[in-house]
């Protein structure tokens, strides 16, 4: 698909860094020239089919476990993929990135993904914490806490269960009054 001029604009604008196609049963991503540079440190790697260690081979070392992880189970599952973690970009150079995507069962029910990285760093102060006061980065108990407490309320809410709506969305109250706790 090709895009406007104007619209690459508004994306590079918007921190837009690159793209990433998964084959999850070949345990295989394809990044584009963008994403290359950035994740693998290696604009010749785009368009060539990468094992997730090569592919992410940038990710900060704090952050590398539970992303590694958090893709893996994805990758098990399938669904929707959203995490925001830190890379070295250079020398002393942190940038924090924004993952998000969806992996699918394709026509023939085998795992595929695609997504897309944003650079978000413009959201962090030097010390790694939310510009808006939020607290720390992803990875988090309590934040990973929160991401299961929206999807599991979105859920009851399909279910159609008042009881149980109202018990997860006084979870949510309580997680979210915990977090506003954290502003400075």
């Amino acid at each position: 698909m090709q895009l406007s001029s104007e619209a690459m604009a508004a994306l590079r604008a918007a921190g837009f860094v690159g793209t990433w196609d998964t084959d999850v049963p070949a345990g295989r991503s394809v990044l584009d020239a963008g994403a290359a540079t950035v994740l693998a440190g290696n604009p010749d790697l785009a368009g060539q089919p990468l094992a997730l260690e090569t592919a992410l081979g940038r990710v900060h070392p704090e952050d590398r476990d539970w992303v590694f992880g958090k893709i893996r189970r994805v990758r098990q599952t399938g669904g929707p993929v959203s995490l925001e973690f830190r890379v070295l970009s250079g020398p002393g150079e942190v940038r924090w990135i924004l993952n998000r995507g969806f992996l699918a069962s394709d026509p023939s029910g085998m795992l595929h993904g695609r997504g897309a990285y944003l650079d978000v760093t413009d959201l962090y102060t030097r010390s790694g914490r939310l510009t808006n006061g939020a607290g720390p980065g992803p990875g988090g108990a309590l934040e990973a806490a929160a991401d299961h407490g929206i999807q599991a309320h979105a859920a009851l809410e399909r279910h159609g269960d008042t009881h149980l709506q109202m018990l997860s969305g006084m979870l949510l109250l309580g997680i979210g009054r915990t977090l506003a706790g954290r502003m400075p």
